[in-house]
Parts: structure tokens; C-alpha cells; sequence
């Protein structure tokens, strides 16, 4: 799950638990929402997790410079 579509998740299960008042005798549209709103929670913290994991490996690269001393007067 990309950063993308948790926002979506979020944004789509906030306005199911808080803006929808509509009931239908098949679904909670409420838990509905609560539910898509935790996903998207979940899938967030695990793509930020991700995406830090991948860039930090990217940071650190293991070239090394060495020097050599100043010459002898």
C-alpha cells in the first residue's frame, strides 16, 4: 500500500464514520468507516516505515576516501 492510498482510506473512512448520517439495513456504514479509517492508519505508519527503511539504506554507502600523508620536508 502506497502513502497514496492510505490518505484515500483515511480520508474515505472519516467521511463514512463522521459525515454519512444515512442508514442501510445491510451494512454499518459507520463501522464501515471505522474500519477503512484504521487501515488507512495502519497502511500509512507502514508505507512511512517503508519509504524511511529504503532511503536511509540509500544514504549510507560504504565508499571511502583515504588520504595520504603530507610528504617529508
Amino acid at each position: 500500500m502506497t502513502i497514496g492510498t492510505a490518505i484515500v482510506l483515511i480520508a474515505l473512512g472519516a467521511i463514512l464514520r463522521w459525515a454519512v448520517t444515512a442508514h442501510a439495513s445491510w451494512i454499518d456504514i459507520q463501522t464501515t468507516g471505522t474500519v477503512l479509517f484504521v487501515v488507512g492508519l495502519v497502511g500509512l505508519a507502514l508505507a512511512i516505515a517503508y519509504t524511511s527503511w529504503w532511503s536511509r539504506r540509500d544514504r549510507y554507502d560504504e565508499t571511502r576516501v583515504m588520504r595520504r600523508p603530507p610528504p617529508a620536508p
